[in-house]
């Protein structure tokens, strides 16, 4: 399982019914994507949610790396990179994936932290796990991440709910689409 996300920061007066039309128009083309686990096309606005930007910041969480890469390199983010130029994508590896009992995405909240430099490595992961557990078990959560990049010593946490209270910290986005064609083949629990 790899994490993948990448942001388009936007102007403060930027019109986002420009991206909510984008989404609407062409969010399907990733409904039956080979290797996708999902992808969340997500929005915040400044001001909203305690937003100091405005963004559009899909995220991803893939079952493959051959899909993965196809979408990279084969077609599927050239469109967005010709419109709005290539933005850095950030990839983590998969900690742990776990299910709630929440039916439609409408907000998710993403939170990045240091990997503590001191104690134990496998302390600081398996508290991610145990992270990611509270969070899908959480009333309105659909599903919860955990996922780590070994290059930043960074933790992603992510999480996807039905309402707009989660019990989750970190970053608030509201949920335009949810591709989810390999939704079922993520494997749940801690990834090693």
């Amino acid at each position: 399982m790899h994490a993948m996300q990448y942001e388009l920061t936007l102007p403060a007066d930027y019109d986002m019914g420009v991206i909510r039309d984008r989404v609407a128009r062409l969010g399907h083309v990733l409904d039956d994507w080979d290797g996708l686990g999902f992808k969340a096309y997500l929005i915040r606005e400044r001001g909203l949610r305690g937003s100091p930007v405005s963004q559009y910041a899909p995220f991803y969480l893939w079952n493959t790396v051959e899909g993965m890469n196809a979408f990279l390199w084969g077609g599927g983010f050239q469109g967005l990179s010709d419109d709005f130029g290539r933005p850095s994508v950030r990839q983590w590896t998969g900690l742990a994936y776990e299910e709630g009992s929440g039916s439609h995405a409408r907000f998710a909240v993403r939170r990045r932290q240091p990997v503590p430099d001191s104690g134990l490595l496998t302390e600081a992961v398996e508290d991610a796990v145990r992270e990611a557990r509270r969070l899908a078990a959480a009333d309105g959560a659909l599903l919860a991440a955990a996922a780590v990049d070994t290059s930043r010593w960074e933790l992603v946490h992510f999480s996807l709910w039905e309402h707009d209270t989660p019990k989750a910290d970190g970053d608030m986005f509201e949920v335009l689409h949810l591709s989810a064609p390999g939704l079922d083949r993520l494997p749940p629990g801690r990834r090693w």
